[in-house]
């Protein structure tokens, strides 16, 4: 397996965490991997009225930092683009907020999981 295919597998493996561990907070998933152009959301989810737009970083060792330094002012700035885009189409929602999971696998069961809440740059 290359570099790239390598790492959308542990990408895709932490999503999964990521939503196990939402859903045992008591959030619903909304939508996985929601794509608005260029931009993706990796995890739509609501709890108690509030839509959360949410960037999952997973990482299998703190060799170049911790999972949530890898989400840059840039990478929010998308998040908050394609979140103006949902509330384009679903109106409804009026209360949103913006998080980051961040996951740290070791032999491919998580070891640490950590969410950064209502996360703003």
């Amino acid at each position: 397996m290359n570099r790239t295919s390598n790492n959308l597998y542990i990408g895709k493996i932490g999503e999964d965490y990521a939503v196990q561990h939402l859903v045992g907070l008591g959030f619903s998933i909304v939508e996985r991997n929601w794509r608005f152009r260029r931009l993706e959301v990796d995890i739509i989810a609501s709890k108690d009225r509030i839509l959360h737009f949410i960037e999952v970083k997973t990482r299998t060792s703190t060799q170049y930092g911790l999972p949530e330094m890898a989400v840059s002012s840039q990478k929010m700035s998308f998040l908050k683009e394609a979140a103006a885009a949902f509330q384009n189409d679903f109106p409804e929602w009026k209360k949103i907020q913006f998080d980051v999971v961040a996951i740290l696998l070791q032999i491919g069961n998580v070891k640490e999981i950590h969410v950064n809440w209502d996360v703003y740059f």
